[in-house]
């Protein structure tokens, strides 16, 4: 069965429009840093911002970024006709900043044991799609 194909009528799939200048920021080797200050509503820019802070061992900077990242997703999918829940492809690229901030904001929660928010998280990523890598 397909991401989005819901027997019971749930809400169609979610596809965000490609961010264009911040995959190709990031595509030509600009830090994130200087992305994010370039594309700062950019849930791309935010979640490679995270994951260097991540792989620095910086969890709390992780957490942070990763949220603001999140809530600029959030912005980004309810201007592209989300409801609040319902399928979020991770197959569809422009999708993968906004699930990549998602998914680090569980792993910095469950790292600084905020274990209600890593919960709610973890069920979030599945509702948006159960095949989302896990890192």
């Amino acid at each position: 069965m397909s991401v989005g194909h819901d027997l019971l009528g749930g809400p169609p799939p979610t596809f965000l429009p490609i961010d264009v200048g911040a995959v190709t920021a990031l595509s030509a080797g600009d830090t994130p840093d200087s992305v994010v200050r370039a594309y700062p509503t950019s849930s791309l820019a935010w979640a490679a911002l995270s994951d260097q802070a991540w792989a620095a061992g910086a969890v709390v900077e992780s957490y942070a970024f990763a949220r603001v990242g999140y809530h600029r997703g959030l912005d980004a999918l309810r201007r592209a006709g989300w409801k609040g829940h319902g399928p979020v492809p991770w197959s569809h690229e422009p999708n993968q900043g906004f699930l990549r901030c998602l998914r680090a904001l569980g792993r910095a929660a469950a790292a600084i044991s905020e274990v209600d928010e890593a919960d709610r998280i973890s069920a979030f990523l599945l509702d948006c799609d159960p095949n989302i890598p896990a890192s």
